[in-house]
């Protein structure tokens, strides 16, 4: 497929209708033709696009800081995991980033223990985006009980703070939630980690 931007001075310009004509026709060999981005979708996009190509002055106008990562949020089903595989056909490769399941982490450290929390939270190789935080269970390993991606997220934290490797996420949890389950020193973490950018709550499960 052609790439939706030209180079000019040796730097990407991007056109954002192209750049969505581009994701979405990727998207459909991905997932199928029945994959779309619907109307409502157009402003989260917009903000996840510029983001990812580092578009410093939308950025400053929507407040998103480059140094950051992304918390994409929203109901289940509004399209979270599927766009931030996608999103990364447009990136450079030095910042594509491994889409790891917080639920297969969890079932990593059954198998493995505590090295699994070495492995996602400790790798400066590549970024990494935790899908679907708040659905995985805390796992026994030999009888002891470990909130595995809570354990991650505070070393990716220091991660950020010491090498500026960045993490992304995505979740179905509200910020409550989520100090519920990870506790306020997480929840504290995750305001300095991330960029939040959330689907609407009413925001209809495109599966369905």
């Amino acid at each position: 497929m052609k790439k939706p931007y030209t180079i000019k001075n040796r730097m990407r310009h991007f056109k954002f209708h192209d750049t969505l004509h581009f994701l979405q026709k990727f998207g459909k060999q991905k997932y199928g033709q029945q994959f779309r981005f619907h109307s409502e979708d157009i402003k989260i996009l917009h903000k996840l696009i510029i983001y990812m190509i580092h578009e410093d002055i939308q950025c400053k106008k929507y407040e998103i800081d480059l140094t950051k990562g992304i918390l994409l949020t929203g109901p289940v089903g509004c399209g979270k995991t599927s766009w931030m595989h996608i999103i990364q056909t447009i990136i450079l490769p030095e910042q594509n980033f491994q889409v790891k399941s917080t639920r297969d982490i969890a079932f990593e450290f059954n198998q493995n223990g505590f090295d699994t929390i070495q492995t996602y939270g400790k790798n400066r190789q590549r970024p990494l985006c935790l899908d679907d935080i708040g659905v995985e269970q805390n796992i026994k390993f030999y009888g002891n009980e470990c909130n595995t991606i809570a354990e991650i997220l505070l070393q990716r934290y220091d991660l950020l703070v010491n090498h500026q490797i960045v993490t992304h996420a995505t979740t179905n949890l509200t910020a409550k939630e989520i100090e519920n389950l990870y506790g306020k020193r997480v929840r504290s973490r995750l305001r300095k980690m991330f960029n939040l950018i959330s689907f609407p709550p009413e925001t209809k499960d495109k599966r369905k």
